[in-house]
């Protein structure tokens, strides 16, 4: 991969920058509004915590740069450990330090880059192999979306108001 920095506002990188922009500034407002004594609520017992849902949110955006920056994942010579943050601003730091990672790797990503096959797999078993465009788009955008879709959820039923993510919510109007 290149070293020098992305700068054309053209490419690959700067679409998935203001996207990415966009998706964490709304990712930050539901992690904010999350007490701490709240982390280990479930709505349902086959449900994630809230705290490792939040976690798994901030986590993802750092995905960019195992995405970016490597052919594979391979989860057998992984020793994953998920954040397991003691407060809310533990968990706001870690995702705004993830953020600003993710970023950075975009800034410094040629188109060229995106458009190499990218792995994920466990030892000899292959889940996919896809452009790292497409690894972009699903499994770290679309991914993320997911998830704070369901942090909206969670939020909700604890009655703490969901922000304004695609458009007014039922507790606050347009971002």
């Amino acid at each position: 991969m290149s070293t020098s920095a992305v700068t054309e506002s053209n490419t690959i990188a700067s679409a998935f920058i203001a996207e990415m922009q966009q998706e964490a500034a709304v990712a930050r407002k539901c992690l904010e509004r999350i007490p701490a004594e709240k982390f280990d609520w479930k709505p349902h017992e086959k449900s994630m915590a809230f705290g490792s849902l939040a976690s798994h949110v901030a986590e993802m955006f750092g995905w960019t740069g195992a995405t970016l920056q490597h052919p594979e994942l391979d989860f057998a010579k992984m020793d994953y450990k998920p954040l397991d943050p003691a407060s809310n601003e533990d968990l706001v730091e870690f995702f705004d330090k993830t953020v600003a990672e993710a970023i950075d790797v975009l800034r410094n990503t040629p188109d060229e880059v995106f458009m190499e096959p990218w792995t994920l797999r466990n030892g000899e078993t292959v889940y996919f192999t896809l452009p790292k465009v497409a690894v972009m788009r699903s499994m770290v955008m679309n991914h993320i979306i997911h998830h704070r879709g369901q942090l909206s959820v969670y939020l909700r039923l604890n009655d703490i108001p969901v922000p304004s993510i695609y458009g007014p919510s039922a507790d606050e109007g347009q971002m």
